[in-house]
C-alpha cells in the first residue's frame, strides 16, 4: 500500500486515492504543452492509517442534525484538533520525507489538501480544505499534512458536506505536495464567461505575485475576456497589494509601488497564450475549467485544474447548429430539478418538442424566432406569461439582428369571441372523470413490461382529455375576457387590473377550492384539545392515533375526505416521482393546525361569501361608472357581458391539471407496486431506484428483471447536483443564460420589480418558504417563495399577499391570488435570497413591485 505517489504515477481514475485535485494534477501532468511543478501526493491511505483511532469521534459528527450550527461548530473544532494533534505513524512519514528528500529538501513546497470529494465534476468543495505556500524543511512540511488532514473537518467543510449529502466517514484526504513557483504574476482562467456562462469566452483574472491574493479576495484583479483568440474586453483594476513568499518560509503582503499599481499585469500575447492552455485543458478533460495558473520567467505553470459545477448544462441538439432553448418550468411552475422517470413521462404528456439539461425541460424555440411569422407571436405569447423570459428572447433578436415586427399587423378590434355554453364546463369535467375511472379499473389488471405499455397507451388517452379543443376555448374565452375588461376598463375609467376585483370566489374551481377544504379540515380539529396536541406531535401513523382520542374519528374521517378528494397532489406535481399528499399526510399538518390558530368556524363559507359580495359589488360600480361614459348602455351592455364571461368560465382553467394530477396518481401507484415487485425479484434495491430511469429504460427493467445499478447509482448522484443549480429562463447552444429585466425606471429606491397579477396593496412580515411541509405562517403573513403551482393553495387562505421567483399573469398562484383577494407580485428574481425571514415587506400588487421596509 503506497503512503505516497508522484504525479506521474496518477491519472484521473484515482481519486479515490490522491484526492480530487490531486488525480487533476496527475492528469494536468500527461497534457501535452502543460507544464506542472513538479511534486507528489500523500494517498488516502496515509490519512486512513493515521485517523484510526478516531472512529468514535467521526461518529458522534456524523450523527449530527444538519442545521445544528452550534454542534457542528463545537464538535467540528474537537475533531480537528485530534487530527491536528496526531504523530503521523513511522512508515507513513519516512515515505514523505524520502518523497521530500528526492525533490529536493532545500526548495520551498505548497502543501495543498485533496480530498475525495473535493474537484469532482458535479461537486467542487473549492475553499472547503487548506492549502499552505512556501513550506520548508521536513518537519514543517510533516506538520502541514497533518494540517491539511485537520482542515477536512472545519466548520465550513463539515457544514459544505452535509447540505450536499456528503457522509464524513465516507470522505478521505489526501495532500498534495508541489514544488514552488515564485511568479512574477498569477491568477486563475476560466473557459466560461463566470456572469453569463458563455462557453465560447475565457475569462482571465490577474494580479502580480503569488495568485493567493486573488484567490483570498486581498486585492482586486485584471480581468480580460477573450472569444476566439479575440481580446473583447480587458479591465485593469488598481492593485495596491501583492502577496510574495518570505525568505525563510510562509508568505507576507507587501504593497505595490505606487506607478506598478495601475499596469496591467498580463500583456496581450500572454493573455492568448493563457487561453489557448485553457481551452486545450478544458479539451483535455472534456468539460469547463477553473484553473489556477503562475507566470514567471521561464512561461506559464498550471498549479490546478477543477471542473466548474456551477454551470448550468447545455442541452443537446441533434446538430452542431447554434440554438435558444426556453425553460418549461418556468412556464410551469415548477423550477425544482427532476428525476429521470419524471422528466420522461412529462415528455410523453406534453408531446412538445422537449430536451432535457440540469433535471429540467426546455423547448428548443430555434426556428421560431428565425421564422418572421412566428417571431413575434412567440415573444408576445412567451412575454405575457414571463415578462422576464420575453425580454430575454427580445435581447437575442435585437443581439441577431432580427426584425421583431408581424408581418401584418393585428386588426385594432378583435373579433368577438364565440358564444360557449356554460354547460360545457360541467360536460368536459364529468367526460374526464369517467375517462379516470376506466384506467383505475383496467391499470390493476396489468403487471411487468404490459403495464409500462399499458400506461404508455394510456397517455394517450390523458392528452386527449387534457387538451381537449374544447377545453381550450373555455379557458381562451376566460382569458380574453379578463384582458378585454382590463384593457376597456383602464381605457374608459382609468381602472388599473379591474378584472382581478372581478374573478373574486369564481365558481369550480378545483384549487381555491381545495384551500377552503383545508379551512373545513380545521373546524372538524379545532374543538378537540387532544386531536391537536396530537397533530402537533406529527407522529408518522398519526392518521392511526386519532381515533384514540376524543374528536379524533371525525378529525380522520375529515382528513380522509379531504385526501380522498386532493390526496393526488403534492409540491412540484408534474414530477411523477414526488410523493403525494395522499403518501404523506404529514405534509399538510402545519397549514392544518395554521387554520386552526389562524381562523374562527365557518371561514371557508365566509370567505368565499365575502368574495363573491366583493366581485358582485365592483362589478355592480364598474357599470354604474361605464353607463354614465358617452354611449354607456352599449359599452355596459359589453362589460356585463364579458364579466359574465370571465366569472363563468373562469373557474375551469384548473380543472384540465388536476385532472392530469388525478391520472399521475394512478400511473405512480401502480409503477410503485411493480418497483415493489422488482425488489422482491432482486432486479432493484430501492423502489425508488425507477425514479433514476427513464420510462422506457424501466420497461426493459420490468421485462428483463436486470438493471444497471452504477448507471442509477451515477444518477442519483447527479440529481444531487441538479438541485443546486438554478434553471436560467433562456439558454443558448454556447452555454449563454441571457436573463430579461423589467427595465423600470418608476420604482422607489431599492424595490424589487416583478409582474403585477393580482391588485392592491398590503405591508407585512416576509415569510421566506422552500417547502410547504415547513411553513409557519400567521394571519398578515406575505409568503415569498421560489413558484407555487396549486399544491401552495392552502398555505394562501392563511396570508396577507404572495411574492414569487417565478410566474406569471395566469399561472396558478395568479389565479388564485386574484380569486383570494391576495396583492401577488411574481417574477420578483432571487426574491427568497433579497428578501429575509421575517422581514417588514409592502407588496404592490397592482404596480408590480416590492419594497423592503426598515424592520419593526
Amino acid at each position: 500500500m503506497a503512503y505516497v505517489l508522484g504525479f506521474a504515477e496518477i491519472d484521473r481514475t484515482q481519486v479515490a486515492v490522491v484526492g480530487g485535485k490531486g488525480a487533476n494534477l496527475g492528469e494536468l501532468s500527461r497534457v501535452d504543452g502543460v507544464r506542472v511543478p513538479d511534486g507528489f501526493c500523500v494517498t488516502t491511505a496515509a490519512y486512513t492509517r493515521a485517523v484510526a483511532g478516531l472512529d468514535a469521534l467521526f461518529a458522534e459528527l456524523s450523527g449530527i442534525e444538519p442545521g445544528d450550527r452550534e454542534a457542528t461548530r463545537v464538535l467540528s473544532a474537537r475533531v480537528r484538533a485530534a487530527v491536528e494533534e496526531l504523530e503521523i505513524p513511522g512508515g507513513v512519514a519516512a515515505e514523505i520525507v524520502a518523497a521530500h528528500a528526492r525533490l529536493g529538501t532545500d526548495g520551498a513546497y505548497a502543501v495543498r489538501s485533496s480530498a475525495t470529494a473535493e474537484d469532482l465534476p458535479t461537486a467542487s468543495f473549492a475553499g472547503q480544505q487548506d492549502s499552505y505556500l512556501n513550506i520548508v524543511g521536513a518537519p514543517e512540511l510533516l506538520a502541514h499534512v497533518r494540517r491539511c488532514w485537520g482542515s477536512l473537518f472545519t466548520e465550513r467543510a463539515v457544514a459544505y458536506r452535509q447540505r450536499n449529502g456528503f457522509g464524513h466517514s465516507g470522505i478521505r484526504m489526501a495532500v498534495v505536495v508541489q514544488a514552488m513557483v515564485f511568479p512574477r504574476a498569477a491568477g486563475v482562467l476560466v473557459t466560461a464567461d463566470p456572469v453569463t456562462s458563455d462557453r465560447t469566452v475565457t475569462s482571465i483574472d490577474a494580479g502580480f505575485g503569488l495568485g493567493e491574493a486573488l484567490v483570498s479576495g486581498l486585492v482586486n484583479a485584471d480581468n480580460v475576456r477573450v472569444r476566439g483568440g479575440v481580446i473583447v474586453e480587458r479591465s485593469t483594476a488598481t492593485k495596491k497589494l501583492a502577496v510574495e513568499p518570505e525568505p525563510a518560509g510562509g508568505t507576507r503582503v507587501r504593497e505595490l509601488a505606487p506607478e506598478r499599481r495601475d499596469e496591467p499585469v498580463l500583456s496581450d500575447a500572454e493573455v492568448l497564450d493563457l487561453e489557448r492552455l485553457g481551452r486545450r485543458i478544458e479539451a483535455h478533460f472534456g468539460r469547463p475549467q477553473d484553473i489556477e495558473w503562475c507566470l514567471g520567467d521561464d512561461g506559464i505553470r498550471i498549479v490546478q485544474s477543477r471542473p466548474i459545477t456551477t454551470l448550468f448544462p447545455i442541452p443537446e441538439a441533434a446538430d452542431g447548429g447554434e440554438h435558444v432553448y426556453v425553460s418549461v418550468g418556468h412556464q410551469q411552475m415548477m423550477t425544482d430539478a427532476m428525476k429521470p422517470l419524471g422528466i420522461s413521462l412529462w415528455q410523453l404528456t406534453s408531446g412538445a418538442p422537449m430536451r432535457d439539461a440540469g433535471g429540467r425541460l426546455f423547448v428548443d424555440v430555434t426556428a421560431m424566432l428565425a421564422a418572421p411569422a412566428s417571431r413575434a407571436a412567440l415573444v408576445t405569447a412567451l412575454g405575457k406569461s414571463d415578462p422576464l423570459l420575453g425580454d430575454a428572447l427580445r435581447t437575442l433578436i435585437e443581439r441577431r439582428g432580427y426584425d421583431t415586427e408581424p408581418d401584418h399587423p393585428a386588426p385594432a378590434t378583435a373579433p368577438a369571441p364565440t358564444e360557449l355554453d356554460p354547460a360545457l364546463v360541467g360536460e368536459l369535467i364529468a367526460a374526464s372523470e369517467a375517462s379516470l375511472a376506466v384506467l383505475k379499473r383496467d391499470i390493476r389488471a396489468h403487471t411487468g413490461a404490459a403495464l409500462l405499455d399499458f400506461v404508455r397507451a394510456d397517455i394517450t388517452e390523458l392528452r386527449r382529455v387534457l387538451f381537449d379543443p374544447r377545453g381550450l376555448q373555455l379557458i381562451t374565452a376566460a382569458m380574453d375576457a379578463s384582458e378585454w375588461l382590463n384593457d376597456r376598463l383602464l381605457d374608459w375609467l382609468g381602472e388599473r387590473n379591474a378584472a382581478d376585483a372581478l374573478t373574486r370566489s369564481v365558481p369550480g374551481n378545483i384549487t381555491s377550492e381545495m384551500g377552503l377544504a383545508l379551512l373545513d379540515v380545521a373546524d372538524a380539529v379545532r374543538p378537540h384539545p387532544e386531536v391537536v396536541a396530537c397533530l402537533h406531535a406529527a407522529p408518522p401513523d398519526f392518521l392511526d392515533r386519532l381515533p384514540g382520542h376524543p374528536g379524533g374519528e371525525q378529525a380522520r374521517t375529515a382528513i380522509e375526505d379531504f385526501l380522498e378528494r386532493y390526496g393526488m397532489r403534492c409540491a412540484g406535481e408534474i414530477d411523477i416521482t414526488r410523493p403525494r399528499w395522499r403518501e404523506q399526510p404529514a405534509t399538510l399538518l402545519p397549514a392544518i393546525l395554521g387554520n386552526v390558530a389562524g381562523f374562527e368556524p365557518g371561514a371557508a363559507a365566509r370567505q368565499f361569501a365575502d368574495g363573491l359580495r366583493a366581485a358582485e359589488r365592483a362589478k355592480g360600480q364598474i357599470l354604474e361608472r361605464v353607463r354614465a361614459l358617452p354611449d354607456g348602455a352599449a359599452k355596459a351592455a359589453q362589460t356585463e357581458r364579458m364579466i359574465d364571461r370571465v366569472r363563468t368560465f373562469s373557474g375551469y382553467r384548473e380543472y384540465p391539471k388536476y385532472g392530469m394530477v388525478c391520472r399521475y396518481f394512478v400511473y405512480r401507484q401502480a409503477l410503485l407496486r411493480e418497483a415493489e415487485r422488482l425488489v422482491e425479484a432482486g432486479a432493484l434495491r430501492a423502489t425508488d431506484d425507477i425514479d433514476h430511469l427513464r420510462f422506457d429504460e424501466l420497461r426493459d427493467v420490468a421485462a428483463t428483471h436486470r438493471a444497471d445499478q452504477e448507471l442509477i447509482t451515477a444518477r442519483r448522484a447527479a440529481f444531487r447536483a441538479h438541485e443546486a443549480l438554478t434553471p436560467p429562463r433562456v439558454l443558448t447552444s454556447d452555454g449563454e443564460v441571457v436573463t430579461g429585466a423589467y427595465r423600470r425606471t418608476d420604482l422607489p429606491d431599492g424595490a424589487l420589480p416583478g409582474t403585477p397579477v393580482s391588485a392592491g396593496t398590503v405591508e407585512g412580515r416576509a415569510r421566506v418558504v422552500t417547502d410547504i411541509a415547513l411553513a409557519d405562517l400567521e394571519a398578515g403573513d406575505i409568503l415569498v417563495t421560489a413558484y407555487t403551482d396549486p399544491s401552495w393553495t392552502p398555505l394562501f387562505v392563511a396570508v396577507a399577499g404572495l411574492v414569487t421567483e417565478a410566474g406569471g399573469l395566469m399561472t396558478h398562484g395568479a389565479v388564485i391570488a386574484r380569486e383570494y383577494g391576495l396583492p401577488a407580485v411574481v417574477g420578483v428574481e432571487h426574491a427568497t435570497t433579497l428578501i429575509r425571514d421575517g422581514q417588514r415587506i409592502r407588496v404592490h400588487g397592482a404596480d408590480g413591485y416590492v419594497e423592503l421596509l426598515a424592520d419593526r
